[in-house]
């Protein structure tokens, strides 16, 4: 039986995993909500709205998604086209903007809920006392568009920390994001899990020591993710199997 079925023991293994941590690390885009689908659409609304010719379907943008960071997916494309001159950071900056806006236009519409189990999961992390943080490369505003329509305005209050990709000198891969959270947290890697869905996102928290729970996305569920710890279609029954009412001895 393959792990894309999750098995009971692989069900099982996750919810130790889970349960035992003293920090829940969380990504945004393809773990917290399949996000990955508007931000292609705002990416193309943005580029005929600067009258690029440039249109991403699903396997263009699967293709960039290996490069992280908006603003860096849109110069490599630009690269690869082999045009002259290239995009200004001005004009980088000015689509990145358009293409933000209208995302966050996509979100507040309702069109991206939170994937299945997360709430819960969330939930019941709180319960025990646990802490919660974001790892990601996506940036603030995006991360508030997505979290104030799925768990109100004052989402914020429930994550100790929150790192985005501007906040440090490199993206996913590189560690960067979840070494500054373990500062922020003042934890052990050993201590936390980092709940990704993609290579990158493995890659970077693995590089930072941190145990990794795999829950795969439409974009990125045929990756290498050999190295995780456990591996998840989707994060549902995590927040409701094995319940301790008591904190947990990590956790502050």
């Amino acid at each position: 039986m393959t792990q894309r079925e999750a098995p009971a023991t692989v069900r099982c293994d996750a919810n130790e995993l889970i349960r035992r941590a003293a920090a829940l690390i969380f990504d945004v885009d393809g773990t917290l909500a399949e996000t990955e689908e508007l931000h292609r659409q705002a990416f193309n609304h943005a580029f005929a709205r600067h009258g690029l010719d440039w249109r991403w379907d699903r396997a263009v943008y699967k293709d960039l998604l290996r490069v992280t960071g908006g603003k860096e997916r849109m110069r490599a494309y630009h690269a690869r086209l082999g045009a002259a001159p290239p995009l200004s950071d001005m004009e980088i900056a000015e689509l990145h903007r358009i293409k933000t806006a209208h995302y966050a236009e996509l979100v507040e519409a309702g069109c991206c809920p939170l994937r299945t189990g997360v709430a819960d999961l969330l939930a019941a992390a709180r319960a025990r006392g646990q802490r919660l943080a974001i790892a990601t490369t996506t940036s603030h505003g995006n991360i508030d568009a997505l979290l104030s329509r799925a768990l109100g305005k004052r989402w914020a209050a429930d994550f100790e920390a929150v790192v985005a990709g501007d906040d440090v000198s490199h993206k996913k891969p590189a560690p960067d994001v979840y070494i500054e959270i373990l500062a922020r947290l003042k934890l052990d890697a050993a201590a936390c899990v980092a709940i990704e869905d993609s290579a990158n996102g493995l890659i970077a928290a693995s590089r930072a020591g941190i145990p990794v729970l795999i829950t795969r996305s439409m974009f990125f569920g045929d990756d290498d993710f050999t190295a995780a710890r456990v591996v998840l279609d989707d994060l549902s029954d995590l927040g409701t199997a094995k319940q301790k009412t008591e904190k947990q001895p990590h956790a502050q």
